[in-house]
């Protein structure tokens, strides 16, 4: 395996000790299919510091930790390596484990296996469940800061949450649906992802009671529990609908846009008003097709950039009064996509 780092490097960066990293990249075999990947990965994260290598300070090793659509991942991901050349006056050298689904299990043992090799902080996007709130109280007890990003954890002892206020985020979605609709009555479709994931369901409260008080002609159609994954959000929205027919709207809060307007085009439904979350590239898309309305938008980079100053801060490398605040939510439509995202997107 070609590269040009220092095997210990490696090991630093995979969290794996330098026996292990001489074994894959001289491919002596015993070795499991996962730690290679994990190597090899090391090797690519590596290559990508690279190109703020000239930079001066203290290095801080931080893993991010999400449990996301690829989609999403990619964009925190993106996000993040944006604002590292901007962090003065430390070096983030980020170590990444994102996966589309994981398991409580999983998420925990990532945590504790963290816990068991040192980190100066963790960013973490994973549910509210009580053994992640466990696994993080220990990572506080042993020092190490965590910072969740995009859903709160707020019980389980993590230092910060950089993100949206997804309760504004569903009141937001309940306003613009109310003034879409004007006295319509109908049926309106939800998606979340899965309702663990507190901004989700901070989303959902918001803007049921948003509806409520508004709209009360409205009723709702919960298809939930697909992941922001396009199959099982599809087969969802197909089950949702199949004694339906009255869809005026719809509000998806975790994703998965293609498969559910492929589902309500196979029962004959086009919504008036379709409401999203994010600008990754299949929103941008349907945004310029006309198939999605608006986008509940908030910048990534914004997010990522407060997380980092907040574990700078835990380190004494920044005052607490130069920490950003995470970033508002912005309503995008067909006519205001910001520059920086059409162009990257642009087909």
């Amino acid at each position: 395996m070609a590269h040009r780092f220092l095997i210990k490097e490696i090991a630093l960066q995979a969290g794996v000790g330098v026996a292990t990293v001489d074994r894959v990249i001289n491919d002596r075999g015993n070795v499991r299919e996962q730690t290679r990947k994990r190597v090899e990965q090391a090797i690519k994260e590596l290559e990508q510091q690279e190109h703020y290598a000239h930079s001066s300070g203290r290095k801080l090793i931080v893993d991010v930790i999400v449990e996301a659509p690829n989609r999403f991942a990619d964009e925190i991901r993106d996000a993040l390596e944006a604002e590292l050349p901007t962090l003065q006056p430390a070096i983030f050298r980020p170590r990444f484990l994102m996966q589309e689904t994981m398991t409580t299990a999983e998420v925990v043992a990532a945590l504790r296996s963290i816990a068991q090799r040192g980190s100066h902080g963790i960013f973490l996007k994973a549910r509210d469940v009580p053994e992640i709130t466990e696994a993080i109280g220990e990572l506080k007890r042993s020092g190490i800061p965590v910072v969740t990003i995009f859903t709160d954890i707020p019980l389980s002892g993590r230092i910060a949450y950089a993100g949206l206020d997804n309760r504004v985020a569903g009141a937001t979605a309940a306003w613009l649906l109310e003034r879409w609709l004007g006295d319509l009555a109908g049926s309106v479709l939800i998606t979340m992802s899965d309702e663990r994931f507190r901004g989700e369901e901070e989303r959902e409260i918001s803007f049921r009671r948003g509806l409520r008080t508004r709209h009360p002609r409205l009723d709702l159609i919960d298809a939930s529990g697909g992941h922001g994954l396009d199959g099982p959000t599809e087969k969802l929205v197909k089950k949702a609908l199949d004694s339906r027919r009255d869809v005026l709207a719809v509000y998806s809060m975790g994703g998965g846009n293609r498969a559910i307007l492929r589902a309500l085009e196979i029962h004959g439904q086009t919504p008036k008003c379709y409401i999203g979350h994010d600008l990754d590239r299949d929103n941008v898309e349907l945004l310029r097709e006309g198939k999605i309305h608006a986008i509940l938008y908030h910048d990534l980079r914004q997010d990522m950039r407060s997380a980092c100053q907040h574990i700078m801060h835990f380190h004494r490398l920044l005052p607490e009064s130069a920490v950003s605040p995470s970033s508002s939510v912005v309503v995008v439509t067909p006519e205001n996509i910001p520059e920086h995202v059409a162009t990257r997107f642009r087909r």
